[in-house]
């Protein structure tokens, strides 16, 4: 990466590592999206199923987008000697996460 002076690798390589538990995490939000599409067919209406699917799906789109800006911002900073950036993922995980549980939630109690 262009700029600034290299930072130790131990550091570059804890970024990477955080990284790929985001990409990770990711990856469980698509496969848990896919899957309940897929299984929970009488288990959940066909609305309530795609709500809580596409829910998933895009909470795992943005945590693997906000995963690679992440990366690449502190490994900028960490160059540039920087302070390290607030993980803006977190919060969209948090509360993507919440909403999920939320629709769940009331589809069970509707049941």
């Amino acid at each position: 990466m262009p700029g600034g002076r290299e930072p130790d690798p131990r550091f570059t390589l804890a970024n990477e590592r955080t990284f790929l538990a985001w990409i990770r995490t990711s990856l469980a939000l698509l496969a848990g999206g896919i899957a309940i599409e897929a299984f929970a067919v009488g288990v959940f209406e066909a609305p309530f199923r795609k709500a809580v699917s596409v829910i998933l799906i895009v909470l795992g789109m943005l945590v693997s987008g906000g995963a690679f800006t992440r990366w690449v911002r502190v490994e900028r900073a960490m160059r540039e000697k920087r302070p390290l950036p607030l993980p803006l993922i977190a919060p969209i995980l948090g509360f993507g996460a919440a909403l999920g549980a939320l629709v769940v939630l009331v589809l069970i109690v509707l049941r």
